[in-house]
């Protein structure tokens, strides 16, 4: 049976939670199996299915999400709007749209397909690895946030200029720039930005 939100993480018959699954594939993004989440980042890394969304609100600002300091990876640090892993099964669109509302407390009012990209992204901070075949995803924001504290540590919204000087001075997730540099032609041809971004 596939694994939904719905069944992803429950209590079995021990009392214990179930872990979560990631979806393990190929360089071509074939599925081949799964595996549990902290075991598919540890060193050197399995390669598993990721989205990354991009919300831009009618300004043209992007939204950055500050990832909560409790998070078992990357804590704290600042990165794109949304990302995480399809449960497997899930289609990327609709993780990418689930785990926005759950983390923002919003849907996008558009959300279109941005390409792909695969990086192998070591995370000295917590030894785990990041090796992913990422889904992207680009998108407008029309709605008040409503951020769940325990996954939010807080939200930006910011122009390119604004983005280059906070990318300089705050610490951002090792896969930040990778994710946006594959998604910029996208962003530039979905929202009709200029090439700052």
């Amino acid at each position: 049976m596939p694994i939904t939100p719905a069944t992803a993480k429950h209590s079995s018959s021990n009392g214990t939670e179930e872990a979560i699954l990631l979806e393990l594939v190929d360089e071509k993004g074939v599925t081949i199996g799964t595996a549990e989440k902290l075991a598919a980042h540890q060193p050197p890394g399995q390669l598993h299915r990721a989205f990354s969304v991009f919300l831009f609100d009618e300004q043209g600002r992007l939204l950055l999400q500050q990832r909560a300091l409790g998070k078992y990876h990357s804590p704290g640090v600042w990165s794109n709007t949304c990302c995480g892993h399809p449960f497997p099964g899930e289609a990327p669109f609709a993780a990418a749209a689930r785990r926005t509302f759950e983390e923002l407390g919003v849907s996008p009012s558009l959300l279109a397909e941005a390409g792909r990209v695969r990086y192998n992204h070591p995370d000295p901070a917590s030894g785990l690895v990041e090796q992913e075949y990422n889904h992207l995803f680009v998108g407008l924001v029309q709605a008040p946030l409503a951020p769940d504290p325990e996954e939010v540590g807080g939200t930006a919204f910011v122009t390119a200029a604004e983005l280059t000087e906070r990318h300089e001075r705050d610490p951002f997730s090792a896969w930040f720039m990778t994710v946006l540099d594959a998604a910029r032609p996208a962003i530039r041809e979905l929202t009709g930005l200029s090439a700052g971004w």
